[in-house]
């Protein structure tokens, strides 16, 4: 039982990890990236879907990003949708593709954006914090109700804070990463 117990959480703070990742992957860093525009949402055909089941998004040059729109009829559609998103982004539209140009960021912008992806990582570590917690309430009822040990139970308990403690050393990793990337001038 407690076995797949440690697998459950280790998932778990993976999780953490992976949501992580595509937080500050969504980070504008002064440079293109395709997963800039992922968080997107566009009206259509009646639905809000994301806008890369609408169009393509590919990254031409490092300070471009480029929308190619499957359906014409869409265009304006996913260019408001890029305007209002809260980005930042003035799209360029040529025919059925939107050309974005990424301006330079300024140091009070990266600055807010390291503040960001503080917050991002530190949501991070709550999350993992409370499986580590989770994991050990669970090891303390099973000891008390007789199912392991008090030594395996300390084992255990050891394994889920070396889980913890490396799920936030990798979290402090990919901090430290994306906070070079976007102080880099």
């Amino acid at each position: 039982m407690a076995e797949l117990d440690l697998n459950e959480l280790k998932r778990r703070m993976e999780g953490a990890i992976t949501s992580l990742k595509s937080d500050l992957a969504a980070l504008r860093t002064g440079r293109a990236s395709a997963n800039l525009l992922d968080p997107i949402t566009v009206e259509a055909y009646g639905t809000q879907m994301p806008l890369n089941q609408v169009a393509n998004v590919s990254v031409p040059e490092p300070r471009m990003v480029a929308v190619s729109v499957w359906d014409k009829q869409m265009v304006g559609k996913v260019e408001r949708a890029i305007r209002e998103s809260h980005l930042g982004l003035n799209p360029i539209t040529d025919g059925t593709t939107l050309r974005i140009p990424l301006p330079e960021l300024n140091e009070e912008r990266r600055k807010e954006l390291v503040k960001v992806a503080h917050q991002y990582a530190e949501a991070a570590r709550v999350a993992a914090r409370h499986v580590r917690r989770d994991g050990m309430d669970s090891l303390k009822k099973s000891e008390k109700a007789g199912d392991i040990g008090q030594d395996d139970s300390r084992q255990q308990s050891e394994r889920v804070q070396k889980m913890t403690d490396d799920t936030i050393a990798e979290i402090d990793n990919l901090l430290s990463g994306k906070e070079a990337e976007i102080m880099q001038v």
